[in-house]
């Protein structure tokens, strides 16, 4: 496991046959058998640094099979959460599942009673299936800290609260009557670092329909006294409608706007109705048709007072899940959108086992830049975005320093694979200089899958500070699949460098996860 800088792939790497085992890869995909509490950790090399002080909290799918049955999709299992503290050069780790009430009915029947999002279908087949349109809340995708909750997230219903310290579930939550029961709550919340005077948590909710309607919304996320704030008040909300069919992940925010793309995806409910696929699986890119951006203005932004109504801006062909970044681009008025582009919609059919994929029959996802011209796109949309690759190796999940949120960054931090070109399993963590293109990348290849990295800055780091920026002062910290020993490990990188700080051999083997969160102490 190594970290080196690399430049652009010469056009022999093209040709690269992948460097894993897909033994290796497969075998993250399994039950989580057990469940810990405050369990001492020690670096197997390395040393934890005393500075890392708070908890890395993550969220993921941990049961995949039930009564021999195995979902078709890891998305579609239930969510289990991962807590690894860190203080004076110690770590603990804590895990527990979410205790949703899907989750405890199948606990108790031993058997799948609900149909999965992403094509489990229950026992009984076709005729079971058809027209149960109940949807269980598996809180399995993110997990964030609001005040004194722990949210774990899946984006289309409520939130479940969890205790930040034990992981107990505390069951649903309405945001103190935010929320309607049942509501689509984002799993992709943004962390804006003070923009509009103190720290918040901007997130949506997504209507969809012919016309889809986005509720956005804005929470304190730290206490103000001063201000009769706390920490979980929602401060502003809007909501906008939109016509079509909105399949919405993620999005990004700037001071003054809350940036979408709405891929050109269709649905068709039919199939999902007769019980023949999940409901994910009735989506499908229009052919010969490109997605837009919708531009919200925030709440009480000047963009708000300029634009009553959303600005809607043509995107480049493609589907989008993450967002790296956005920022306002004062030199040239642009509003600019780092995206991950796929070529198109990827997913698995039906009749496919999700542990046999045929990765080369998947679109890989690439990071691309979109300048916007808000000027001219009120006159002419399809002139006003101009776009150009800032990396075209095989990346997902990527991100800033948080304090940069919204603002422009230098470097980025993301989940890579090993080789440059073509579609793999995710092996490497890879430090791009969004301004020179300079690369350095860690590798877990060849036995070692990675997960989301989280980009943790080093205390009393200011990444505004003149002269050199140390915006790059912390550490990623990254769950890597460990192959050879059938389990995980946590790995802590310098974020400057992609150095190995230590690695963490942990008694959990946790499936391949989703998103996660550092909480500060």
């Amino acid at each position: 496991m190594t970290a080196t800088p690399s430049a652009p792939a010469p056009a022999s790497a093209l040709a690269q046959p992948a460097g894993y085992d897909r033994a290796d890869w497969a075998s993250a995909f399994r039950n989580v058998g057990s469940e810990l509490a405050a369990v001492p950790l020690s670096a197997a090399r390395g040393r934890i640094p005393g500075e890392l002080s708070g908890c890395l909290y993550r969220n993921g799918p941990g049961r995949l099979e039930r009564g021999g049955r195995w979902v078709h999709h890891p998305f579609d299992g239930d969510g289990m959460v991962t807590a690894l503290r860190f203080e004076g050069g110690r770590a603990s780790l804590s895990n527990r599942f979410v205790r949703t009430a899907g989750w405890q009915a199948e606990e108790q029947a031993g058997r799948f009673q609900y149909r999965g999002v992403f094509g489990t279908q229950k026992p009984g087949g076709v005729l079971a299936n058809a027209f149960d349109l109940r949807l269980k809340n598996i809180a399995n995708t993110h997990v964030v800290r609001l005040g004194d909750q722990l949210l774990a997230l899946w984006e289309a219903a409520e939130p479940h609260a969890l205790d930040p310290d034990t992981l107990e579930t505390r069951g649903i939550s309405l945001l103190d009557g935010v929320l309607r029961p049942g509501e689509a709550f984002s799993a992709h919340p943004r962390f804006d670092p003070g923009h509009h005077g103190g720290p918040r948590m901007v997130t949506f909710g997504v209507k969809a329909g012919p016309t889809s309607t986005i509720r956005l919304m804005e929470f304190a996320s730290a206490d103000d006294p001063a201000a009769g704030v706390h920490a979980g008040q929602l401060l502003a909300e809007r909501r906008d409608s939109f016509r079509g069919f909105a399949f919405l992940h993620d999005f990004a925010i700037t001071p003054q706007w809350a940036v979408f793309l709405q891929n050109a995806i269709s649905f068709n409910p039919l199939p999902y109705l007769l019980g023949q696929k999940g409901a994910a699986q009735c989506l499908a890119s229009r052919p010969g048709e490109a997605g837009q951006f919708w531009l919200i203005p925030r709440p009480g932004s000047a963009a708000a007072e300029c634009h009553p109504e959303p600005l809607r801006v043509p995107a480049p062909p493609g589907f989008v899940f993450h967002h790296l970044n956005a920022f306002e681009d004062p030199s040239t008025g642009e509003l600019v959108v780092d995206s991950i582009f796929y070529a198109d919609f990827p997913s698995i059919g039906p009749g496919t086992d999700f542990r046999a994929v045929d990765f080369e029959s998947i679109p890989e996802g690439q990071l691309l830049r979109c300048r916007m011209d808000l000027e001219r796109a009120q006159r002419d949309p399809a002139g006003a975005v101009r776009h150009d690759w800032l990396e075209q190796r095989c990346c997902e999940f990527a991100m800033v320093n948080p304090a940069r949120q919204g603002l422009e960054p230098r470097y980025a931090w993301m989940a890579v694979a090993e080789r440059e070109r073509g579609n793999d399993p995710l092996q490497a963590i890879e430090k791009l200089d969004l301004a020179t293109g300079e690369r350095r990348v860690w590798s877990a290849a060849p036995r070692g899958f990675v997960s989301e990295p989280v980009m943790v800055p080093r205390p009393g780091s200011d990444p505004a500070a003149a002269g050199f920026s140390p915006e790059d002062g912390g550490w990623v910290l990254c769950v890597v699949w460990n192959g050879a020993r059938c389990a995980s490990d946590l790995v802590i990188l310098d974020a400057a460098d992609l150095s190995e700080q230590a690695v963490l051999e942990l008694p959990l083997a946790i499936p391949h996860g989703l998103h996660g969160s550092w909480v500060p102490a």
